[in-house]
């Protein structure tokens, strides 16, 4: 990883606060992960690893249809299996029979119909997980089978409408003297977490239940599983168990609610994990869309215009979609200065699986169409493509086409020039290992075309819209065995992202001590929000500063005589600005243990207009950029991406080693929905479910990527950090397609591109 930004990183500090390079495993290094060894040697404890004494199983029986009125349900033949402890239906939820993230439209278990395939319509807890699965498969439901809707323009136009957003800014008639027009579709795409849904609910004797769960956010399982039990949500209490993946998919409930019922109506403990093909039905999924695009443009490349319609399929119930809808709207012309936009953005309810977050979360399906489109302007030009985005890039200062002024740094130009300028890899050989097909030995060295692609994407950072975006923490610092000991505890899920060893660089910086502890996640402190949006790092690493802030502040209080304007804690030791030790933290704690908890808001944002889609709605906005390099067999309509290049603005690498592992997981995504990710769904019936027919990228398939990182501060957030984990999956997929385009001459206008695109056989 390389920082060609120059010179020294700038950095926003608190007043009074001293340079943290020295600090050891601090803000700016890459302390070793706690949990890396063991993960490594299959030694961590995952949800799904969970035990307890007299545990039951629990088990979810779902509807083969996507769309079906239920006319009866009979349990009798599953309740009369040995060793079967309850089979619930939607008649024994006691509280809420709807829940969702946004909107509570999706039931906990199936009504009086079914709208996807998969949609659970009972569930069972048995001694042991085959009785629960045999007796789940005994239960019978009659259903009157109805004709889904599939087809999102379908659904649009019967009013199934979830969220319409427009943008309008400048001349609607604007004209231009070079126009292209495209239409693009991206695919479904499966988060593929490795680590199925999975948790362990445990009745307590205040008539409560502690729920052990792989989730993104604590607070949110808490609110809606707590209305479905009816019970107060002090008895509902989360903790995070190890999460292995998620993406965005486990912001949704899966199994909590369920497991949840069935160990309070049995009084045992009760454990629930999905295979691989329930999982695959059973979280929401990136949204299908359809992307219609016009660009107008100057002789010189100068960008006049962009009009858009982007159609999202939102599948079965809302989850995040009208989220979804906005970023693809606001975010919908990319990281260009454009004078005239006009934008329409639609989600619809299908009869097709429920779609919500993943990475990226709207800014992927948007960033395909609208770089596809600048290579076609850049043909239609006859211009370099990465000189045509340059002459349009946005800089700081911008505005956006929501109205919006980007007032952080915005190097976008910078990014697109470095993996221009990257030296290109060797060319194609002849070893059948560095060919497309590989050691198969199916293509020759002069079948194969190379290509190059560009791109680059732009992603909001943190809620929006006006959402009341917190973080809370709780940090204490006391004397263990002599030393000083800071134990930082917050609701923030650690979902692989290394968000645990960020925690402990802030409390090591901040207050100058060695030793931190960071507690388990869970309810009993105030939220964290979700691990998405890029923004924990942002939200809850502000919330763990400005406790360990607090902190500083009440020691001081514990001086002798008048407080310094100027003060450090650097090696156990309370420093004014001169260097002087005004005394060590262990006579300053002497007096007993200190304790803060901090709630702590980034700056406000505000809801779109409905009418024309203006408003400061981001509080942050992160650029990456990709090169692609392919080589193609265009006979056998094989590829294989030979290296990929990469540039993103961190703004402070809080853990370079974790940044660049964000880089390299995010672009191995956009890699996946690029030439093999989709989950194919037919008439409303998911058709690769499994591990076998859906492919992910695997060590084999992600080539070598050279990165450049570029520190350039934001002056409104904590250390002035940028989210890192979403921006490089949005870029790379164009580039990669961009490549395969130039490799084969072929407009290849939908993702994933698959061997019969490039054949001609589909």
């Amino acid at each position: 990883m390389s920082r060609p930004s120059g010179g020294p990183v700038p950095s926003v500090g608190t007043p009074g606060r001293a340079a943290t390079a020295e600090t050891a495993d601090g803000i700016g290094t890459s302390p070793v992960r706690p949990d890396g060894a063991l993960k490594v040697r299959g030694e961590f404890a995952f949800s799904s690893d969970l035990w307890a004494a007299h545990m039951l199983w629990g088990s979810t029986l779902r509807s083969p249809y996507p769309a079906a009125r239920i006319t009866g349900v009979d349990v009798a033949a599953a309740l009369a299996v040995p060793g079967v402890y309850a089979v619930l239906t939607a008649a024994d939820v006691p509280g809420d029979r709807h829940y969702g993230l946004e909107v509570a439209d999706q039931p906990v278990l199936a009504l009086d119909e079914v709208r996807y395939q998969g949609e659970p319509v009972a569930v069972v807890a048995a001694d042991h997980p085959e009785t629960a699965r045999r007796a789940a498969a005994l239960i019978q439901v009659d259903y009157a089978v109805r004709r889904p809707v599939t087809d999102p323009e379908a659904a649009l136009a019967a009013g199934r409408l979830v969220r319409h957003v427009p943008i309008r800014r400048g001349d609607p008639d604007a004209t231009a003297e070079v126009v292209v027009t495209g239409e693009y579709q991206v695919g479904m795409q499966d988060q593929a977490f490795l680590g199925p849904e999975s948790g362990l609910a445990v009745p307590a004797q205040d008539g409560g239940v502690d729920l052990y769960v792989a989730t993104q956010w604590l607070h949110a399982d808490q609110r809606q599983v707590a209305a479905a039990l009816g019970l107060p949500v002090e008895l509902v209490r989360l903790s995070l168990a190890g999460v292995g993946g998620a993406f965005g998919a486990r912001e949704d409930l899966s199994m909590q609610v369920h497991a949840s019922l069935l160990a309070l109506r049995t009084g045992r403990p009760v454990k629930m994990v999905y295979g691989r093909e329930e999982s695959f039905v059973g979280h929401v999924h990136r949204h299908p869309a359809t992307l219609r695009y016009e660009h107008g443009a100057t002789r010189d490349g100068r960008l006049v215009y962009v009009r858009a319609r982007i159609l999202l399929d939102g599948g079965a119930y809302t989850s995040t979609t009208p989220a979804v809808v906005a970023n693809a709207a606001s975010l919908g012309v990319g990281p260009y200065q454009v004078p005239n936009v006009t934008v329409d953005a639609y989600g619809v309810h299908t009869n097709n699986p429920p779609c919500g977050a993943m990475r990226g979360f709207g800014a992927v399906q948007a960033c395909f169409g609208y770089e596809s489109q600048l290579d076609r302007l850049a043909e239609a030009l006859g211009l370099d493509p990465v000189e045509l985005r340059i002459r349009n890039a946005m800089t700081e200062g911008s505005v956006l086409p929501t109205g919006q002024r980007v007032d952080g740094p915005a190097p976008v130009a910078r990014l697109l020039e470095l993996v221009r300028d990257r030296p290109p890899p060797p060319p194609a050989g002849t070893d059948p290992r560095q060919l497309p097909g590989g050691t198969g030995g199916t293509t020759s060295a002069d079948q194969v075309r190379r290509g190059v692609g560009y791109a680059i994407g732009i992603k909001n950072v943190c809620f929006s819209e006006g959402f009341d975006d917190s973080a809370a923490a709780r940090v204490r610092l006391e004397l263990l065995g002599g030393e000083p000991t800071a134990l930082v505890h917050t609701a923030a899920a650690e979902v692989g992202q290394g968000l645990v060893t960020v925690q402990a660089q802030i409390a090591r910086t901040e207050l100058g001590v060695t030793r931190v502890v960071v507690a388990t996640a869970d309810t009993t402190v105030g939220s964290a929000g979700s691990s998405s949006a890029s923004r924990q790092t942002y939200m809850t690493g502000g919330a763990v500063r400005a406790a360990c802030q607090a902190l500083r502040a009440r020691l001081l209080t514990r001086l002798p005589g008048p407080v310094p304007d100027r003060t450090e804690l650097v090696g156990g030791q309370l420093r004014d600005d001169t260097g002087r030790v005004l005394a060590s933290l262990v006579d300053l704690l002497a007096a007993g243990p200190v304790e803060e908890t901090v709630t702590w808001r980034h700056r406000p944002t505000h809801p779109l207009d409905p009418m024309t889609g203006q408003g400061d709605a981001h509080v942050q906005y992160a650029f990456a950029a990709h090169r692609a390099t392919v080589d193609v067999d265009p006979e056998l309509g094989l590829v294989r991406v030979v290296e990929i290049a990469t540039a993103q603005d961190v703004g402070r690498a809080v853990n370079p080693r974790a940044v660049l592992g964000q880089i390299h997981g995010g672009t191995a995504q956009g890699l996946g929905l690029a030439v093999m990710e989709e989950l194919r769904v037919v008439d409303g019936i998911v058709r690769n479910g499994s591990f076998t027919d859906y492919l992910i990228p695997t060590i084999l398939d992600v080539p070598p990527m050279a990165v450049d990182v570029l520190e350039l501060a934001d002056p409104h957030a904590p250390y002035g950090l940028r989210g890192v984990g979403e921006p490089p999956t949005i870029s790379a997929t164009p580039a990669i397609v961009a490549a395969i385009r130039a490799a084969t001459g072929l407009p290849l206008s939908r993702v994933p591109v698959r061997p019969e695109h490039l054949t001609g056989t589909c």
